[in-house]
């Protein structure tokens, strides 16, 4: 009987170079891949390259999230308030409605749980 393995690696070093060099040569300041999960998963990571100045513009959080900063520094705004996060901080995302800007050349991994619908009884 042959057991399936789901281990998978990837390196986050190579993935931050790759996509910060073409997120600076993007006409759109960004680049982004889904490193883990999808449309099938509950859990979904996205590494997310943005040029100097450019956004993720306001967008509802309605699951658990998390930005995780691998390089650069960002800045996570909400209902007015605001977070600052510099390479190796983890800021949890608030529900609502967010918005995230790159202060320096960054990329981030943005980890999200979506919220799973209850059964219909």
């Amino acid at each position: 009987m042959k057991v399936e393995n789901d281990m998978q690696k990837k390196s986050l070093t190579a993935l931050v170079r790759h996509h910060l060099n073409h997120a600076r040569d993007a006409s759109s300041g960004r680049s982004a891949e889904t490193v883990y999960g999808g449309h099938a998963h509950v859990l979904r990571q996205t590494l997310i390259a943005l040029r100097a100045g450019q956004h993720l513009g306001e967008h509802d959080n309605l699951a658990e999230a998390t930005v995780q900063v691998l390089e650069g520094r960002v800045v996570l705004t909400s209902d007015g308030a605001s977070w600052s996060g510099w390479r190796g901080d983890l800021i949890t995302m608030p529900s609502g409605r967010n918005s995230l800007e790159a202060v320096e050349d960054a990329v981030i991994l943005l980890t999200v749980a979506k919220l799973i619908a209850p059964a219909a009884s």
